[in-house]
């Protein structure tokens, strides 16, 4: 993603913090960490800047492969850093990667569109049909094409949204299931069994279509 005039326009108008001048210095620990740079933003809020600059363009695509809409996803991508800046001073400064805190926010602004991406994956199902790949027990984890086969745009329509974020977290964010417990908030325990729903699901979508 490009940071042109554009997006720097929809970060400054959504309040997102910006440099003054350079970064105050790293910490002496070395290499700052997420968890750092959003413990040292609560007194100097320029440290937040460092914290985009490292996960907005992953954000970013992300959401911009849920929805396809660039423009759509550019102002999700700048509305999920400043919810974190409004909720920095409660994040758990013990949990150095703020990624799947990141991927939480983004997916709570995405249900916003729901409606969206939902008839865009039932306008991609409509596409000419083709024969689905054999269905393994990881398969759900691995939507990884860059072009949703008609079948699976079906398939993942037919999921509830719960079912829908928690899938994508893990296939389209690499989220381990850990991190995508802590990003939707919920025990790692739920995450293996709706996966494991979620894969009986996707399973017999497909084999519906062969």
């Amino acid at each position: 993603m490009h940071r042109d005039n554009d997006w720097t326009k929809r970060v400054v108008t959504l309040g997102l913090p910006q440099r003054t001048g350079a970064l105050p210095p790293p910490s002496p620990t070395g290499d700052a960490t997420d968890a750092t740079l959003i413990g040292e933003s609560l007194t100097a809020p320029d440290r937040f800047a460092g914290l985009f600059d490292r996960h907005a363009d992953e954000i970013h695509r992300y959401v911009a492969r849920r929805l396809d809409d660039v423009t759509t996803a550019d102002d999700v991508t700048a509305e999920t850093f400043l919810v974190a800046f409004r909720k920095r001073a409660r994040y758990d400064l013990g949990r150095a990667d703020a990624r799947p805190w990141l991927y939480g926010i983004a997916s709570n602004l995405i249900s916003g569109h729901r409606r969206s991406e939902t008839r865009r994956l039932k306008a991609l199902a409509r596409q000419a049909p083709e024969r689905a790949a054999e269905f393994e027990d990881r398969s759900a984890e691995r939507v990884t094409a860059d072009r949703l086969r008609p079948a699976l745009a079906a398939a993942l329509a037919g999921l509830g949204s719960a079912e829908r974020d928690l899938l994508l977290l893990v296939a389209w964010a690499d989220l381990s299931y850990e991190e995508a417990a802590q990003a939707l908030g919920i025990p790692i325990g739920t995450v293996r069994s709706r996966l494991s729903r979620t894969r009986t699901k996707i399973r017999r979508s497909l084999e519906s279509h062969r």
